[in-house]
C-alpha cells in the first residue's frame, strides 16, 4: 500500500478514537527525544517518548494506540527531520496499534520498531511482525526480561533493550552471550555512569540508552584550567560586571586569533556592508547581550570538544528551551538569565568538575547558581521543568507547568523550535 493510500483510513481511524476517548482534546501535547548511543558514543537515534493529555498516568486519557496514531501522523505530517535530524526514530507500539497501515507512513531506514514489554503475544501479531520484517522494518524488544530461549518474538527481534535497572549485567550473561551468537543488537537501558557504560561494552552491547554521557567524570581528573578556559572564564567575569568594560574585552579577544577571527566574522555578517574596523568597534556593533549569548556558546562548543557532540546538543537546545519556557511563564525579566542557565546546565559534564567548582570562577547571577548548584530560587522551576520534558517525566512537567502557566501545548512546539535553532547553531560555529 502506498502511502497516500494509507492516510484516509489513518484519519478514519483517529477520529474513530478521538469519539472513544472523550478526555483527548487534539494533537501531541508532549515529545521528548532520548538519545541512544553507539559505543562511539555517537548518536544512533532517538527513542521518541510521547503523551497526549494530562488526565492520565500513560497516554493522557487516549489509548495507547491511539497516541501512537497521533505521534506518527504528526511526524509524517511535519517530517521526521524537524525531531531526529538524519538519525532513527524508535518509536513504541502495542499489540493493537502494530496491526494498523499507519506504521507504513515512516519509511523503515527512519524508524525501528519497538515492542513494549508489556504486550500480548498471539500468532496474529507473530504473523504481523513477520510480514513487517519483510518490508524492511527492524524489530527491537524494549525492557526485555523474558526467558530468552522460549519467548515467542526473540527470534524476530533485531534488537534486544535491557533495563540494567531492572536486569542487571551480572544476572544476564548468559542470555548476552546466545543473542551475541544469534547476531542480536543488543541495547543496555538506564545506563547512568560512565562505569556501566563501559561494563556493557565489554560484554558485547553495541548501544546504549541512559544519560550518564552528561554527568562529570570525575575520578583521576585532575582540575587545572587550560589557557583557553581561562580566556573564556575571564571574559565571561568581565561581562557580569556591573559595568563591562569595552576596552578590557576587546583586549582579551584579541589575545586569541580564533576568538577575534569568529567575533568579526559575526558582526561582519550582521552588519552586510559596513565596515567592522576594530575589535572594539564589532563589540558595540553587536551588543553586550548578543556577545555574553555568542562567547557562551563558543565556550561550551570548544571546552566540550572531547566530549560527546550530543552533550554540546543538549546544552544549545536547553538554552534555548529554558529562555522560551521562561517566555510563556510571563518571566520576561529573567528570559537571558533563564537562558545561560540551560546552556550552563552541562557545564560540570563538560569540564569533569563539580558545578560549584566550575561557577566558582564565573560572575553569574544568584538566580543561575541557586538553581545549578543548589536546586532551588526562582529559576529552579524552568530548570526542573527542562530537565523533566527532557526524559519524559510527564507527571512532574505537567505539576510545574500548570503551577508556571505554561499552555501544555505550547512547550512542544518551544522544544522543537530548540532542537532547530541548536542544529544551526552547531552549523555555523563548526
Amino acid at each position: 500500500m502506498k502511502q497516500n493510500d494509507m492516510i484516509i483510513p489513518l484519519l478514519i481511524m483517529i477520529i474513530s478514537l478521538q469519539s472513544k476517548d472523550e478526555d483527548y482534546s487534539g494533537g501531541p501535547m508532549f515529545i521528548a527525544r532520548q538519545p541512544i548511543f553507539n559505543n562511539e558514543l555517537e548518536v544512533y537515534g532517538y527513542e521518541l517518548l510521547f503523551r497526549l493529555n494530562s488526565n492520565s498516568t500513560q497516554f493522557g486519557g487516549i489509548s495507547s494506540q491511539g497516541a501512537t496514531a497521533m505521534v506518527i501522523t504528526g511526524l509524517f505530517e511535519s517530517g521526521l527531520d524537524s525531531l531526529i535530524e538524519d538519525k532513527i526514530a524508535f518509536i513504541n507500539f502495542d499489540e493493537i496499534f502494530i496491526h494498523s497501515n499507519a506504521l507504513e507512513l515512516i519509511k523503515p531506514e527512519r524508524m525501528i520498531v519497538e515492542m513494549l514489554e508489556n504486550i500480548e503475544v498471539s500468532s496474529h501479531l507473530v504473523d504481523r511482525l513477520t510480514d513487517i520484517k519483510k518490508n524492511g522494518y527492524s524489530i527491537a524488544l524494549d525492557d526485555f526480561a523474558q526467558t530468552y530461549q522460549t519467548y515467542p518474538l526473540t527470534p524476530l527481534a533485531d534488537i534486544i533493550k535491557y533495563d540494567i535497572m531492572v536486569t542487571p549485567l551480572d544476572t544476564i550473561v548468559s542470555d548476552i552471550a546466545t543473542g551475541i551468537a544469534q547476531g542480536k543488537i543488543l541495547l543496555a537501558e538506564k545506563v547512568e555512569t560512565l562505569e556501566e557504560f563501559l561494563k556493557a561494552k565489554e560484554m558485547g552491547f553495541k548501544l546504549f540508552q541512559g544519560y550518564f554521557f552528561s554527568k562529570p567524570s570525575i575520578a583521576g581528573r585532575s582540575f587545572n584550567t587550560s589557557p583557553s578556559q581561562i580566556q573564556y572564564l575571564r571574559l565571561m567575569a568581565e561581562i557580569n560586571k556591573d559595568e563591562p568594560s569595552f576596552d578590557l574585552l576587546a583586549d582579551l579577544i584579541e589575545q586569541d586569533v580564533t576568538l577575534s577571527y569568529r567575533l568579526l566574522r559575526l558582526a561582519s555578517f550582521r552588519a552586510g556592508s559596513e565596515l567592522i574596523s576594530s575589535i572594539k568597534f564589532a563589540l558595540s556593533y553587536i551588543g553586550l547581550r548578543e556577545f555574553e549569548r555568542w562567547i557562551s556558546i563558543l565556550m561550551i562548543h570548544d571546552l566540550g570538544k572531547d566530549k560527546p557532540k550530543e552533550l554540546i546538543k543538549i546544552s544549545l537546545i536547553r538554552t534555548r528551551f529554558a529562555e522560551s519556557l521562561a517566555k510563556r511563564a510571563k518571566m520576561l525579566s529573567l528570559e537571558h538569565e533563564s537562558a545561560v542557565m540551560g546552556l550552563f546546565s552541562t557545564l560540570d559534564a563538560i569540564m569533569d568538575q563539580p558545578m560549584s567548582e566550575v561557577l566558582s570562577e564565573v560572575s553569574l547571577p544568584q538566580s543561575i547558581l541557586d538553581a545549578l548548584i543548589h536546586g532551588e530560587g526562582i529559576l529552579f522551576p524552568i530548570y526542573e521543568l527542562m530537565i523533566s520534558y527532557e526524559q519524559g517525566n510527564w507527571p512532574v512537567v505537567e505539576a510545574i507547568s500548570e503551577t508556571l502557566n505554561i499552555e501544555d501545548y505550547s512547550i512542544y512546539h518551544a522544544y522543537r523550535e530548540a532542537i532547530k535553532w541548536a542544529n544551526d547553531v552547531i552549523l555555523n560555529i563548526t
